[in-house]
C-alpha cells in the first residue's frame, strides 16, 4: 500500500518460498549543509520474526534509484532477491517515483552527478 512518503509491504501469509514479512518504507526530504538536498529513507520491518530498522540517504539527483537500495536492504534482512519488494506493485512504484520527484523538485533531463550515483549505491 502506498501513500505519499510511505510504502507498506506485507507477505502474510507467506507466498511459498518467501518468508513472512511486514515492511514499511518511509521517506522524507532532508537538507544537509554539505551535501544539499537528500532523500532520507527509513525501513522498519519484520522478516520471519526478526525485526530490523535500516536508514539511508540518497542525493537529490540519484534518489530515483531507490528501488535498488530498498531491495538490497530487504535482501540483507532475509527477503529473497526475487521477491521484488518494490517492483511487484508497479503502479505503487510509479506513484512513489512521482512523489519523490515532486518532493525533490527534479525535472526530466536534470543532470546526474556520477560521484553521487556511485556513493548512493552502497
Amino acid at each position: 500500500m502506498f501513500t505519499p512518503g510511505h510504502l507498506h509491504r506485507t507477505n502474510t501469509p507467506a507466498i511459498p518460498g518467501v518468508p513472512e514479512y511486514n515492511i514499511d518504507v518511509f521517506y522524507e526530504v532532508r537538507r544537509d549543509p554539505k551535501e544539499g538536498m537528500l532523500m532520507h529513507f527509513k525501513m522498519v520491518g519484520d522478516v520471519s520474526g526478526h525485526s530490523f530498522t535500516e536508514e539511508f540517504d540518497m542525493h537529490r539527483d540519484t534518489a530515483f534509484n531507490f528501488a535498488s537500495r530498498v531491495a538490497k536492504a530487504a535482501v540483507k534482512h532475509g527477503v529473497p532477491a526475487n521477491a521484488s519488494l518494490i517492483m511487484r506493485g508497479h503502479k505503487e512504484y510509479d506513484a512513489m517515483f512521482e512523489d519523490i520527484r515532486d518532493k525533490l523538485g527534479v525535472q526530466p533531463g536534470d543532470p546526474v552527478n556520477l560521484d553521487n550515483a556511485e556513493n548512493d549505491r552502497r
